[in-house]
Protein backbone atom coordinates (compact mmCIF):
# COMPACT_ATOMS: atom_id res chain seq x y z
CA UNK A 1 0.00 0.00 0.00
CA UNK A 2 1.69 3.24 -1.18
CA UNK A 3 2.04 6.18 1.71
CA UNK A 4 0.96 9.57 2.09
CA UNK A 5 2.55 11.95 4.75
CA UNK A 6 0.59 14.85 6.20
CA UNK A 7 1.29 17.49 7.86
CA UNK A 8 -0.25 19.72 10.19
CA UNK A 9 -2.79 16.55 10.18
CA UNK A 10 -4.39 17.01 13.29
CA UNK A 11 -7.50 19.53 12.67
CA UNK A 12 -8.83 21.61 9.43
CA UNK A 13 -7.33 21.30 6.40
CA UNK A 14 -4.89 18.90 7.12
CA UNK A 15 -7.35 16.61 8.83
CA UNK A 16 -9.54 16.63 5.73
CA UNK A 17 -6.99 15.41 3.42
CA UNK A 18 -5.49 12.76 5.61
CA UNK A 19 -8.83 10.88 5.92
CA UNK A 20 -9.75 11.92 2.29
CA UNK A 21 -6.22 10.21 1.43
CA UNK A 22 -6.66 7.33 3.04
CA UNK A 23 -9.22 5.81 1.17
CA UNK A 24 -5.82 5.14 -1.19
CA UNK A 25 -3.21 5.19 1.14
CA UNK A 26 -1.53 4.33 4.05
CA UNK A 27 -1.90 7.98 6.33
CA UNK A 28 1.72 9.05 8.35
CA UNK A 29 -0.14 12.24 9.93
CA UNK A 30 2.30 14.34 11.67
CA UNK A 31 1.72 17.49 14.14
CA UNK A 32 2.27 19.03 17.11
CA UNK A 33 -0.60 17.70 19.17
CA UNK A 34 -0.35 13.64 19.67
CA UNK A 35 -3.86 13.42 21.47
CA UNK A 36 -5.36 15.39 18.75
CA UNK A 37 -3.42 12.69 16.20
CA UNK A 38 -4.71 10.12 18.28
CA UNK A 39 -8.13 10.82 17.42
CA UNK A 40 -7.55 11.07 13.69
CA UNK A 41 -5.63 7.83 13.19
CA UNK A 42 -8.84 6.65 15.00
CA UNK A 43 -11.53 8.63 12.41
CA UNK A 44 -9.28 6.77 9.77
CA UNK A 45 -8.98 3.05 10.99
CA UNK A 46 -13.06 2.91 12.11
CA UNK A 47 -13.23 3.53 8.45
CA UNK A 48 -11.22 0.52 7.18
CA UNK A 49 -8.06 3.45 6.59
CA UNK A 50 -4.20 2.61 8.07
CA UNK A 51 -2.73 5.46 9.83
CA UNK A 52 0.04 6.28 11.97
CA UNK A 53 1.03 9.48 13.77
CA UNK A 54 4.18 11.67 14.63
CA UNK A 55 3.84 14.45 17.16
CA UNK A 56 6.39 16.50 15.83
CA UNK A 57 7.29 20.22 15.19
CA UNK A 58 8.50 20.71 11.73
CA UNK A 59 10.38 23.95 12.21
CA UNK A 60 12.88 21.91 14.68
CA UNK A 61 14.94 20.73 11.58
CA UNK A 62 16.73 18.12 13.93
CA UNK A 63 13.93 16.60 15.24
CA UNK A 64 12.14 16.28 11.39
CA UNK A 65 15.50 15.08 10.15
CA UNK A 66 15.21 12.00 13.02
CA UNK A 67 11.94 11.50 12.83
CA UNK A 68 11.42 11.46 9.05
CA UNK A 69 14.59 10.52 7.12
CA UNK A 70 14.03 7.17 6.66
CA UNK A 71 10.10 6.91 5.92
CA UNK A 72 9.52 5.81 2.16
CA UNK A 73 6.82 8.09 1.54
CA UNK A 74 5.16 8.09 -2.13
CA UNK A 75 2.99 11.49 -1.24
CA UNK A 76 3.94 14.01 1.15
CA UNK A 77 1.43 16.86 1.79
CA UNK A 78 3.00 20.32 3.34
CA UNK A 79 0.15 21.50 5.10
CA UNK A 80 1.13 22.95 8.42
CA UNK A 81 1.18 26.71 8.20
CA UNK A 82 0.75 29.46 11.08
CA UNK A 83 -1.22 32.95 10.40
CA UNK A 84 -0.54 35.86 12.53
CA UNK A 85 -2.71 38.85 11.31
CA UNK A 86 -1.18 42.34 12.43
CA UNK A 87 0.26 45.11 11.24
CA UNK A 88 4.73 45.61 11.05
CA UNK A 89 4.58 47.62 13.47
CA UNK A 90 2.85 45.94 15.97
CA UNK A 91 4.14 42.30 15.43
CA UNK A 92 7.13 40.68 17.27
CA UNK A 93 10.01 39.93 15.96
CA UNK A 94 9.46 36.51 17.54
CA UNK A 95 5.91 36.12 16.17
CA UNK A 96 7.48 37.11 12.39
CA UNK A 97 10.21 34.29 13.16
CA UNK A 98 7.67 31.72 14.18
CA UNK A 99 5.48 32.25 11.08
CA UNK A 100 9.02 32.18 8.62
CA UNK A 101 10.38 29.05 10.42
CA UNK A 102 6.69 27.04 10.19
CA UNK A 103 5.34 28.14 7.14
CA UNK A 104 8.53 28.10 4.92
CA UNK A 105 11.56 26.67 6.62
CA UNK A 106 9.74 23.40 8.05
CA UNK A 107 8.21 23.13 4.65
CA UNK A 108 11.37 23.08 3.42
CA UNK A 109 12.75 20.26 6.17
CA UNK A 110 10.05 17.83 5.75
CA UNK A 111 10.59 18.00 2.13
CA UNK A 112 14.41 18.05 2.20
CA UNK A 113 13.65 15.03 4.54
CA UNK A 114 12.01 12.93 2.10
CA UNK A 115 12.76 14.11 -1.16
CA UNK A 116 16.09 12.04 -1.58
CA UNK A 117 14.12 8.82 -0.97
CA UNK A 118 11.62 9.84 -4.08
CA UNK A 119 14.37 10.96 -6.49
CA UNK A 120 16.36 7.72 -5.87
CA UNK A 121 12.54 5.55 -6.46
CA UNK A 122 12.37 7.98 -9.17
CA UNK A 123 8.79 8.42 -8.20
CA UNK A 124 6.82 10.21 -5.76
CA UNK A 125 4.38 13.74 -5.15
CA UNK A 126 5.09 16.59 -3.05
CA UNK A 127 1.89 18.96 -2.64
CA UNK A 128 2.41 22.16 -0.93
CA UNK A 129 -0.40 24.24 0.59
CA UNK A 130 -0.05 27.51 -0.51
CA UNK A 131 -2.56 30.21 -0.33
CA UNK A 132 -4.19 33.14 -2.31
CA UNK A 133 -2.38 35.13 0.08
CA UNK A 134 0.42 34.17 -2.02
CA UNK A 135 -0.79 36.04 -4.53
CA UNK A 136 -2.40 38.90 -3.05
CA UNK A 137 -1.72 41.65 -0.20
CA UNK A 138 -4.03 42.90 2.16
CA UNK A 139 -3.36 45.03 5.47
CA UNK A 140 -2.12 42.64 8.22
CA UNK A 141 -1.22 40.07 6.21
CA UNK A 142 2.35 41.45 5.19
CA UNK A 143 4.46 38.52 7.45
CA UNK A 144 1.97 35.51 6.34
CA UNK A 145 1.35 36.57 2.91
CA UNK A 146 5.28 36.98 2.13
CA UNK A 147 5.55 33.23 4.06
CA UNK A 148 3.09 32.23 0.79
CA UNK A 149 4.61 34.19 -1.71
CA UNK A 150 7.82 32.06 -0.67
CA UNK A 151 5.65 28.95 -1.22
CA UNK A 152 4.80 29.35 -4.50
CA UNK A 153 8.19 30.30 -5.80
CA UNK A 154 9.57 26.99 -3.62
CA UNK A 155 7.00 24.80 -5.02
CA UNK A 156 7.40 26.39 -8.75
CA UNK A 157 11.17 25.85 -8.44
CA UNK A 158 10.94 22.62 -7.16
CA UNK A 159 8.96 21.50 -10.07
CA UNK A 160 11.24 22.20 -12.40
CA UNK A 161 13.89 20.71 -10.69
CA UNK A 162 12.51 16.96 -10.04
CA UNK A 163 9.88 16.58 -12.41
CA UNK A 164 12.69 15.09 -14.90
CA UNK A 165 13.18 12.11 -12.09
CA UNK A 166 9.88 11.15 -11.73
CA UNK A 167 8.99 13.75 -8.80
CA UNK A 168 5.73 16.17 -9.17
CA UNK A 169 5.27 18.58 -7.29
CA UNK A 170 1.58 21.00 -7.22
CA UNK A 171 1.06 23.84 -5.08
CA UNK A 172 -2.41 24.48 -3.92
CA UNK A 173 -3.38 28.09 -3.18
CA UNK A 174 -7.04 28.00 -1.59
CA UNK A 175 -8.69 31.26 -0.75
CA UNK A 176 -11.18 31.71 2.21
CA UNK A 177 -11.23 28.09 4.20
CA UNK A 178 -13.94 28.15 7.08
CA UNK A 179 -11.25 26.96 9.81
CA UNK A 180 -10.16 27.57 13.12
CA UNK A 181 -7.14 29.59 11.93
CA UNK A 182 -5.65 32.97 13.09
CA UNK A 183 -8.02 33.35 16.06
CA UNK A 184 -11.17 32.69 13.65
CA UNK A 185 -13.58 30.61 14.53
CA UNK A 186 -15.27 27.85 11.89
CA UNK A 187 -18.79 27.37 11.08
CA UNK A 188 -20.16 31.00 10.91
CA UNK A 189 -19.40 31.31 7.59
CA UNK A 190 -21.45 29.24 5.04
CA UNK A 191 -20.00 31.00 1.96
CA UNK A 192 -16.23 29.92 2.72
CA UNK A 193 -14.53 26.52 0.83
CA UNK A 194 -14.86 23.68 3.56
CA UNK A 195 -11.35 21.81 4.27
CA UNK A 196 -12.95 19.26 2.29
CA UNK A 197 -13.08 20.78 -0.72
CA UNK A 198 -9.25 21.67 -0.49
CA UNK A 199 -9.09 17.54 0.77
CA UNK A 200 -10.81 17.36 -2.88
CA UNK A 201 -8.39 19.33 -4.45
CA UNK A 202 -5.19 17.37 -3.74
CA UNK A 203 -7.16 14.06 -4.26
CA UNK A 204 -7.55 14.71 -7.77
CA UNK A 205 -3.73 16.43 -8.56
CA UNK A 206 -2.33 12.79 -7.22
CA UNK A 207 -4.97 10.95 -8.77
CA UNK A 208 -3.51 11.92 -12.84
CA UNK A 209 -1.76 9.83 -14.90
CA UNK A 210 1.83 9.40 -14.22
CA UNK A 211 2.11 11.12 -17.98
CA UNK A 212 0.49 14.31 -16.61
CA UNK A 213 1.31 17.33 -13.96
CA UNK A 214 -1.14 19.28 -12.50
CA UNK A 215 1.66 22.02 -11.45
CA UNK A 216 -0.87 25.04 -9.39
CA UNK A 217 -4.54 25.29 -8.42
CA UNK A 218 -6.20 28.29 -7.78
CA UNK A 219 -9.39 27.60 -5.90
CA UNK A 220 -11.77 30.26 -4.21
CA UNK A 221 -15.57 30.47 -3.10
CA UNK A 222 -17.69 30.49 -5.64
CA UNK A 223 -19.77 33.54 -4.17
CA UNK A 224 -18.62 36.14 -1.69
CA UNK A 225 -19.94 37.48 1.59
CA UNK A 226 -22.68 39.57 1.39
CA UNK A 227 -23.14 42.38 4.74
Amino acid sequence: MSTALVTGASRGIGRAIAERLAERYEIVAVARSAKELEDVARSIESRGGRCRSIALDVSDHAAVSSALGSLEVDVLVNNAGLGIMKPIAEMSVEEWRRQVSVNLDGMFYVTRALLPGMITRQRGYVVNIGSLAGRNSFVGGACYSATKHAVIGFSESLMLEVRDAGVRVTVIMPGSVDTEFSGHAAGNAPWKLTPADVAESVWYVVSQPDRALVSRVEMRPARVARG
